[in-house]
């Protein structure tokens, strides 16, 4: 499919604002001959798309678009829409939301499962506690004696 763009006058070189104040000859000539050329192709598109050919404008008034432009949009607008485009069933889409919600679920009791284990607090029994005070005392009374002596 063949796009077509056709220029605004405001876009086409020789029709910007700092030439059109005093436009030379060759200008002129340039314009001219770009004008009969779009005038062409407007013709030749028209034809290809089965409808008449637009009027000859010698000074546009306004921008209007041609028909030949809205034709092409037209088309461009129907080759974006995708065909054949992929859906997913309501059942399905329900199927993915329950398996995704018990992915999470197991996911965040995995992490209650280990917040719930208790802190150790210390890796000593009272026993040994009560031992280790005991033979301290012993050292300490040793060494008062050596000292009175």
């Amino acid at each position: 499919m063949r796009h077509i763009i056709v220029l605004p006058i405001g876009l086409i070189p020789c029709f910007n604002i700092t030439t059109m104040v005093s436009p030379t000859s060759s200008q002129l000539r340039q314009a001219a001959d770009l004008k009969e050329k779009i005038e062409a192709l407007n013709t030749e598109l028209a034809a290809l798309l089965g409808g008449k050919a637009p009027a000859r404008v010698e000074a546009p008034a306004a921008v209007e678009t041609p028909a030949p432009i809205e034709a092409a949009r037209a088309i461009e607008a129907e080759e974006s829409v995708k065909p054949g485009k992929r859906t997913m069933s309501p059942a399905h889409k329900a199927k993915i939301r329950a398996a995704q919600a018990l992915r999470w679920a197991k996911h965040n009791a995995a992490k209650v499962k280990i917040a719930a284990k208790p802190a150790k607090k210390g890796g000593m029994s009272a026993a040994g506690r009560a031992r280790i005070a005991a033979a301290q005392k012993l050292r300490w009374a040793k060494v008062k004696a050596g000292k009175k002596t």
